[in-house]
């Protein structure tokens, strides 16, 4: 299955979630980095629709009767609130760990949106980053950021782009990264189950989009079998390690085709 991770290319035009449902796009993350005219985003203070936009609520609908599933990951808490008010199908979070863990942080998922995900059928899938997985490793790269742009403000008029990469190499060797660990992601699976139970949780790697900020154990896919023995010893059953891999999600899938079936035929 492919998704889309950002709704801009629906560019006002229903029609288009239509085009790319025929490419064989079978989820959509409404909004990415920035607020789109679909919806706000977590990481945009930028809150023009407080949650979706009414286009947004148009776009939820046409998902629902194409079969499309939607993705809440990215989005402000008001705007995912706003998705399970007026879906009719079962929601994601497709790559989105547990605000629990790093509080304040809106890209993460808050126990009662959480709570709510399950309520509607849905599931939410952990990101392996070491930022979402722990406040450590969010507070180390925050203060590696914020001293490269700081380098890069003080320095405009005679600083070079190999000086700052410089300068960066020699931070980042002097306060180096706080990786999280394998473990770390089968806590917050831990956390999760605990809320709602096994049947809402789900792995969302995102190894395509952390760069060198997985944790340890589990920098590829080559790695899986150590979360795989984590969740074992963590007292998982083989049953419960099929669904956290990938059942749960199916199940969700098949739930959205279903109501798109009784949509179409209504």
């Amino acid at each position: 299955p492919m998704g889309m991770e950002n709704g801009s290319p629906i560019e006002g035009d229903l029609r288009n979630l239509k085009y790319f449902y025929a490419k064989g796009i079978r989820y959509v993350t409404l909004a990415h980095s920035k607020s789109n005219h679909i919806s706000d985003s977590s990481y945009d203070p930028d809150r023009k629709w407080n949650g979706l936009s009414p286009f947004g609520f148009e776009v939820v609908a046409e998902m629902n009767r194409l079969g499309i599933m939607v993705d809440v990951s990215h989005l402000t808490d008001s705007a995912a609130y706003d998705v399970l008010q007026c879906t009719q199908a079962p929601v994601i979070a497709s790559h989105s760990s547990c605000r629990h863990f790093t509080p304040g942080w809106e890209r993460n998922i808050s126990d009662e949106l959480i709570r709510a995900l399950a309520k509607n059928g849905g599931i939410v899938s952990i990101n392996f980053g070491s930022e979402f997985l722990d406040s450590t490793s969010q507070r180390r790269d925050r203060l590696i950021s914020a001293a490269i742009a700081k380098y890069r403000d003080e320095h405009a008029s005679e600083s070079s782009d190999s000086a700052v990469a410089a300068f960066e190499k020699s931070f980042r060797e002097s306060h180096p990264f706080v990786y999280a660990d394998v473990k770390d992601v089968v806590a917050h699976i831990d956390y999760v189950v605990g809320l709602v139970g096994v049947d809402h949780v789900g792995i969302g790697s995102d190894f395509d989009g952390l760069g060198d900020s997985l944790p340890t154990g589990l920098k590829d896919v080559s790695q899986y079998p150590n979360l795989i023995y984590e969740l074992l010893k963590s007292g998982y059953s083989e049953t419960d390690i099929k669904k956290i891999c990938g059942e749960n999600l199916l199940h969700v899938w098949a739930q959205v085709e279903s109501v798109a079936r009784r949509l179409q035929h209504n």
